[in-house]
């Protein structure tokens, strides 16, 4: 993917937890209201009963000095990346806020989410270019929480779940040049010619 990979995959994140919200009867919600993106103290966020928060972003060191190559519609077929940035993505998805008295409901929002990537942890398909990105439930200490929630001083805590995705690759805007094919291959043997000593 290219600059825009972050965004594509925070979308498509966010729709994936959408649909788990609709269930099978989009004319019938499971549960109302929209996945809102964002930070948690985001005026935009009340009524949402899902938050999704980028909160950080870090390469992947398994991946950062690989080399990349991806298919290409025009010859050789693959596209050839030596300085592509492999990245992993960490949301936080908090239940929101809404009118009612209890966080009941909310937290069935959650539980649904939960499960929608349990059962299905892969992103992939036109909306993150064909990629095949995973979505991996990550635990959270009580420190790592805490520095989270301090950039969101006025807000009270609310139950929240992290995950990983990744790898989110960001690569160069044109592609390396791909080497010329090999045209002959063929190796050829005989006897060397010898040396006439005088």
């Amino acid at each position: 993917m290219k600059h825009d990979a972050i965004e594509k995959v925070t979308i498509a994140l966010r729709d994936r937890l959408q649909a788990a919200l609709i269930g099978s009867k989009p004319a019938t919600p499971l549960i109302p209201g929209t996945v809102f993106v964002g930070p948690l103290d985001d005026r935009d966020s009340r009524n949402a009963p899902l938050i999704l928060f980028l909160y950080r972003i870090a390469p992947n060191g398994d991946l950062r000095n690989s080399e990349r190559r991806t298919p290409s519609a025009t010859p050789p077929g693959v596209n050839v990346f030596h300085n592509s940035l492999p990245l992993d993505l960490c949301y936080l998805v908090t239940v929101g806020t809404t009118p009612r008295s209890s966080e009941e409901f909310l937290l069935r929002a959650l539980g649904l989410a939960m499960q929608t990537l349990q059962v299905d942890p892969i992103l992939t398909g036109p909306s993150v270019e064909n990629e095949t990105i995973r979505v991996t439930l990550q635990s959270l200490s009580a420190e790592e929480s805490s520095r989270i929630w301090a950039l969101f001083p006025n807000e009270n805590y609310r139950t929240s779940i992290a995950y990983i995705v990744s790898p989110v690759w960001i690569d160069p805007a044109i592609p390396e040049p791909s080497a010329a094919p090999v045209m002959n291959g063929a190796l050829r043997s005989g006897v060397m010619p010898t040396e006439v000593i005088q």
